[in-house]
This record gives C-alpha cells, structure tokens and sequence, in this order.
C-alpha cells in the first residue's frame, strides 16, 4: 500500500467509519465536513506516530491537510526533506 492509500484507509477507518462514499483524493476534509479541528489533530498524530514525521504548528495549514492528495504530498515531503508549505509562504 503506498502512501496515499494508506492515508485514505485511516480518513475513511476513522471519519467515514468505512463508508468511502465520495471520497477523492482531492475531497477537502473540511469543506466536505469529513475532519474537524479535533480530527485534524487525530490526523497529525496518526502522520506523526506511522510515518515517524515532525509537524510543527505552522505546517497545520489547508494546504498540507486538508485532502489526501495534500497529505500524501506533505507527508512525502516530509520523508524526503523537501521543503512543505507554511503559514509564511
């Protein structure tokens, strides 16, 4: 299972309660309603402890979190040491 599938498995496990529904990969968890704030960081845990990822205050934006493809990419990023989106640019 590569990276994406895996962050799509735990959103629909823990939010959808395993009903896909419509999910994209480019669904925004927040604009849907499928995370909420207290998700989000259910979220950043998850990312931290699975793939061994630090994320800082100013990487808990929209644009690293808010669809599976935005994860997957923040979270691929983060693993290759090249440089996330934050709230300075």
């Amino acid at each position: 299972m590569n990276v994406k599938d895996e962050i799509r498995s735990f959103v629909v496990e823990n939010f959808l309660f395993g009903d896909a529904g419509e999910l994209t990969d480019d669904s925004s968890f927040i604009r849907e309603g499928i995370v909420d704030s207290t998700g989000i960081l259910q979220l950043v845990a998850y990312l931290q402890e699975h793939y061994q990822v630090a994320v800082t205050d100013e990487e808990l934006i929209p644009e690293n979190l808010d669809s599976v493809q935005r994860v997957a990419a923040f979270v691929e990023g983060k693993r290759s040491g090249v440089p996330c989106a934050d709230s300075e640019g």
